[in-house]
Formats: structure tokens, sequence, C-alpha cells
């Protein structure tokens, strides 16, 4: 954990106040080191992620987004900050593709998205000191081309979607396999930029 910056962005009550990034997500902290900000501090949230029965894809990710904030900024004990979370939630029509947890979830993934469209869609939360919370969420469709058995087997190998919900990693070698993408990229990659700097800058974060 690192401590806040005495030069901290200035909120509503021209108290300086940090930003704590709920996610250990490297890639989530690169793009947004990409746009010039740089988190306070980065703590993971402990939630279940588990979807309940029936529940849609764009609702799942608002509700884990805002559920990680919330119970990080539980467990804060330092300086007021403003709490940024993010969920991201890959589906094939209504379907959930599940944060592929080894090699099979993986293949799996990558056989259901082949040749076909899919949504990616990220919610972001921010969360504010006084308990004030922003959500946005962003969709972004993706179209694969068709996947022969030795691609999916290369990428299997290589453990690159491992981790990854739908079992993938758009910005690493499964970026061969979009034949299109309508809407944000950093969406895809994990959060999507333009949207969460709005809602930063909503909440009195100078970025």
């Amino acid at each position: 954990m690192t401590s806040l910056k005495a030069a901290s962005p200035i909120a509503s009550n021209n108290k300086p106040v940090g930003l704590l990034l709920a996610s250990e997500s490297p890639r989530r902290r690169a793009l947004l080191e990409q746009v010039g900000v740089a988190p306070d501090a980065v703590l993971a949230a402990e939630i279940d992620e588990t979807p309940i029965p029936n529940e849609m894809p764009r609702d799942l990710a608002l509700r884990l987004a805002q559920s990680k904030a919330w119970a990080v900024a539980a467990s804060w004990r330092k300086e007021p900050v403003l709490v940024l979370a993010a969920d991201t939630v890959v589906a094939a029509g209504r379907r959930i593709l599940p944060k592929a947890s080894g090699s099979d979830e993986v293949r799996a993934c990558l056989k259901l998205l082949s040749g076909r469209r899919h949504r990616v869609m990220t919610a972001v939360a921010v969360l504010a000191p006084d308990d004030k919370i922003r959500t946005r969420i962003v969709t972004t469709q993706v179209s694969f081309r068709r996947l022969d058995r030795r691609e999916i087997d290369l990428y299997v190998d290589c453990r690159e979607g491992e981790g990854k919900a739908g079992g993938y990693a758009i910005q690493g070698r499964a970026g061969m396999f979009a034949e299109r993408i309508n809407g944000s990229y950093s969406n895809v990659v994990g959060l999507p930029l333009s949207e969460t700097v709005l809602l930063l800058r909503g909440l009195g974060y100078a970025c």
C-alpha cells in the first residue's frame, strides 16, 4: 500500500483527496497511467463474483463494480479518497462467459466466440468520501473470425487467457482474432478511459 501524495487532487471541500484503485489488475492501472492518472493506492476487493441466477450481464457488471467500491472503502482506514472500481463482463447473447480459471475454460470460451459477435461490458463505479457514488456502463461489440483448432490450441497453450473475462486478452495475442471492434477498445482491455475520466472529474478529481 502506498501513502497518499501531498499534491493530491482537490475535492469540493478544498481538502486533498487521493485516488484508491479497487483492483490489482495491471491492465487497469496501465490504462489509467496512459492518460496521466496515477492511483495513490491500490487495494483489491475481496467479494463473491458469482452471478445471481437469471442475472443479466449488464446487471452483474454494475452490481460487482459497486460492491467492489463499497468493500474497499469499508476497509480503508486512512485519508479520505475517491474509490475507483470496475468490473468487466463478456457475454454471448444472454450467456455470461466466465473469467477463465484454466485451459479448459479458455478453450470453451474461444470455441463459443469463434465466428460470432459478442459484447464486452465494463461497469465503472467511483465512490466519494461522502458516500456519493456514480456509475457508468460501457458496451463494446467484438466480432471474432472463425478460429481453427490449431489456433485455439496455441492460444490455450500460451496461457494468456487464464484469469481473463471471456478467456482472452484483446491487447495480447488474441488481438489477431478480432475482425471488428465497435466501440471503446480500452473498454475491452478492462477500463473505458473516456467515461472513467469524466466520472472522476465529476467528483472533483483533477485529471
